[in-house]
């Protein structure tokens, strides 16, 4: 299971993202590659699930990124971030 975190730049949003994501795995007790990305690098990018926040997300989505697209409302909305990821971890067969 492959997970890429993306922002406008790659760095500070996506990384704090990251960092909640490892978590939320950690509690589900689900195994996966969390790495992050800039806009503009992952629409060449391959993964099974793509969080974003929703202008990010829309802008993948536009891009046919390929993989399960994860938007979120509130990047620092860690209840809604585990419920998302937990509905995309289910329809994977992951969770």
């Amino acid at each position: 299971m492959n997970i890429l975190v993306v922002c406008g730049h790659g760095l500070g949003t996506s990384l704090m993202m990251e960092m909640s994501i490892k978590s939320i795995l950690k509690d589900l007790s689900v195994t996966a590659e969390v790495d992050h990305r800039d806009l503009a690098s992952a629409g060449s990018e391959t993964a099974d699930i793509f969080i974003a926040t929703r202008d990010i997300a829309e802008q993948l989505q536009s891009m046919g990124v390929n993989g399960r697209l994860v938007s979120l409302d509130n990047m620092v909305d860690k209840a809604a971030m585990k419920e998302r990821l937990a509905t995309a971890l289910r329809e994977l067969g992951a969770l």
